[in-house]
């Protein structure tokens, strides 16, 4: 799998200077981090409407378009599929497989130590979705 999205990121990477009239990748990369990054949530809510309706080939086919959306956002970010498999080594290494990390195990801000090795920089989590949300509700007043 590592290939086809390898062969991805290369062929996101040769549109992006193409014209947007006939590229769209060159067109959504046009429009800016926020408008790829709403295009990968809107593809991830895809496979989880087809998941729950129990559409299996739905799920293949948007599954897809997220993986596709996924590149074009690494794109936009100048980060690397090899940036990301670096990132699953090290959680492998660290906790015997690549799944996700819980909660409690995202570094905070400054790293902290796992097993002796230091991890990290700044924990994602919920204060920024509350600030985003907080945002959006004083602009609607």
């Amino acid at each position: 799998m590592t290939d086809s999205i390898d062969r991805l990121y290369d062929a996101v990477l040769a549109a992006k200077d193409s014209d947007p009239l006939v590229s769209r990748t060159a067109r959504l990369l046009r429009a800016g981090r926020a408008k790829v990054a709403k295009k990968l949530a809107e593809e991830a809510v895809e496979v989880v409407i087809d998941a729950m309706h129990g559409d299996r080939d739905a799920v293949v086919r948007e599954s897809a378009d997220l993986l596709y959306n996924l590149v074009v956002l690494w794109a936009a970010f100048g980060i690397r599929p090899a940036d990301v498999w670096k990132e699953m080594s090290r959680r492998e290494q660290l906790f015997g497989s690549a799944e996700k990390l819980l909660k409690n195990h995202m570094p905070a801000k400054g790293g902290v130590k796992v097993g002796g090795v230091k991890v990290g920089g700044t924990k994602i989590g919920g204060p920024k979705v509350a600030v985003l949300s907080d945002r959006r509700a004083r602009h609607r007043s």
